[in-house]
């Protein structure tokens, strides 16, 4: 595999990038994926600025490798882009919208700019607007999903959209063989969500983890059914007893879904997770933990095993033609 001159600069070994799959990203899991010459990724979006500077500076005492932050463009970012670019994060991916206006700041604090995208013509503008990579994320991937066609035929259109800008291929891809496809696609790198969710490292509730463990693609569920905090976003989670009472009830919507503004879940802190919330369950929730957001993306039922992310990394960096070391091309 020829990294690209983007990824050389992030002094990469293997071009895979591990996705912000929400709080399940630790600064650990981040971490292990950085240190295994992939690159981790941390998101960002809603960690007030104080706790996003005590997760750098763990991320510090974790790791001297690059890693990456992520903003969703739905919500209030400029001040937590601040904190994160003054302390020299490397990689910054804007979700859910135009980061057009980030890119000129992205790059005088030196970092990569990353823009992902779910359609052609976001590629288009993604490019002309100065990104220094697309990540082109296909209906079949788990969480948010941002546009309507499959990663088969998007990625391939939108390297073919935007070349030579360099393109990684996210949905589906959870182990070698989506990987090489990915490359063959034209793809110079990949994005991974759901195979991180079992990851040893994700700070993901051990009942969370299970299920991945014991789903296939059949078990996801594309719908807006988890929109409290964040409406009118599409997204893939697992099948469970919410999604079944919602879809027998005639799929209504809010505020008349079964069991609506129930309190199903308890955040360490004490606060409470209503049912429909789009958050999903870490290690230190307790309750019906199966009731809330469960993301996964179609490709889960290729997850077999929970492993350390460096396992995952490396086997993942197989699918790649050339391994280790990476050339690096302009």
């Amino acid at each position: 595999m020829t990294l690209h001159a983007s990824m050389g600069r992030l002094g990469l070994t293997h071009p895979v990038f591990q996705a912000p799959i929400g709080s399940i990203a630790s600064p650990e899991l981040a971490a292990a994926v950085s240190n295994t010459g992939g690159l981790g990724h941390l998101a960002c979006t809603w960690r007030s600025p104080d706790q996003l500077r005590a997760l750098f500076a763990a991320m510090a005492g974790l790791t001297s490798r690059p890693y990456g932050a992520n903003f969703v463009l739905d919500f209030p970012i400029d001040e937590r882009l601040d904190v994160a670019l003054a302390h020299g994060v490397r990689l910054i991916s804007f979700f859910w919208g135009d980061g057009g206006r980030h890119v000129a700041r992205v790059k005088a604090a030196g970092a990569v700019a990353v823009q992902v995208i779910g359609s052609i013509e976001e590629a288009k503008r993604a490019a002309d607007a100065g990104f220094d990579l697309i990540v082109a994320q296909g209906r079949e991937a788990g969480g948010h999903v941002r546009g309507s066609l499959g990663t088969m035929t998007l990625v391939p259109q939108v390297v073919d959209a935007v070349s030579p800008l360099p393109v990684l291929a996210g949905g589906g891809i959870v182990d070698r063989r989506g990987v090489a496809a990915a490359e063959a696609l034209g793809a110079s790198g990949v994005w991974v969500g759901t195979r991180f969710l079992a990851a040893a490292e994700a700070n993901i509730h051990p009942r969370y983890q299970e299920l991945v463990l014991a789903s296939c693609g059949d078990d996801t569920l594309y719908s807006e059914l988890f929109d409290g905090g964040w409406p009118n976003a599409p997204l893939r989670t697992l099948k469970t007893a919410t999604t079944r009472n919602w879809e027998a009830a005639g799929r209504p919507s809010a505020p008349n879904r079964p069991g609506e503004g129930e309190i199903v879940a308890q955040r360490s802190d004490g606060s409470g997770v209503p049912r429909y919330f789009f958050s999903s369950p870490t290690r230190d929730v307790s309750g019906d933990v199966e009731a809330m957001a469960l993301y996964v993306g179609e490709g889960v039922g290729l997850v077999h095993s929970r492993e350390a992310a460096s396992v995952i990394v490396a086997e993942l960096a197989t699918g790649f033609r050339e391994t280790a070391p990476a050339k690096v091309a302009e």
